[in-house]
């Protein structure tokens, strides 16, 4: 028998499946709903509620205003910080910052994580303040749905890695698209995407858009891998 306030029997295995569904919705970011949950950790709908539930009550989640999903609560961010990136170097803004002077369109950065799941983790690292990303929930929890996700999905295809870039159009909205080519550390590994969000016309001439991306590419590599 476990001692009185110990931990024994079932508790670690809950304990842990707690731990991931918070990590979850930290991934997903504000407004992922206990379904979307459910489908992404391939857990038991009854199981993701109670979970929730419970994470909620300890104050580690929150409702949304409009009860439809979770976000991280005030225990997470005061132990962990999760809702803050870590700022970007500057040399990596400098060259947003010129990429977006010369370039008409959205020009945004995303920075995937792997941890001990197979599914990547997606998260917006810096939004072209001009062209604001939308359906930005969509994106981060759904890797299908756009560019930035699919390049990551990409990664464990050699066929569409090969590729060198992930492409978007018409689908999230009618007349528009988007292209993300990676941004590699030194072990070649995905750390990164730079997106150019703009018509669906432009994007047919994709010789023309990557020429637009590549240069600012190996800049951003160059800046946040410290090549």
């Amino acid at each position: 028998m476990s001692a009185p306030g110990g931990i024994g029997g079932r508790q670690p295995k809950a304990v842990l499946s707690a731990l991931v569904v918070l990590e979850e919705v930290a991934a997903c970011g504000p407004g992922v709903s206990a379904r979307e949950i459910s489908r992404n950790l391939a857990m038991p709908r009854a199981t993701a509620y109670r979970l929730l539930n419970l994470l909620v009550q300890q104050e580690y989640l929150v409702r949304t205003p409009d009860l439809s999903g979770f976000a991280l609560g005030s225990k997470v961010t005061e132990l962990a910080g999760m809702a803050t990136p870590a700022p970007l170097p500057s040399a990596a803004l400098e060259v947003l910052e010129q990429l977006r002077g010369s370039i008409r369109g959205g020009v945004h950065l995303a920075g995937y994580l792997r941890t001990g799941t197979t599914r990547p983790r997606v998260r917006i690292l810096d939004a072209d303040p001009d062209y604001p990303i939308e359906h930005e929930h969509a994106i981060t929890s759904d890797l299908t749905v756009s560019a930035i996700g699919r390049l990551a999905l990409a990664e464990s295809d050699v066929r569409t890695r090969s590729l060198g870039y992930a492409l978007q159009v018409d689908e999230l909205r009618p007349g528009s698209g988007c292209l993300t080519v990676p941004i590699r550390d030194r072990r070649g590994a995905l750390v990164a995407g730079l997106t150019l969000s703009t018509t669906s016309a432009r994007l047919r001439d994709l010789g023309d858009a990557l020429g637009l991306l590549m240069p600012g590419r190996e800049r951003l590599e160059s800046a946040l891998t410290d090549r």
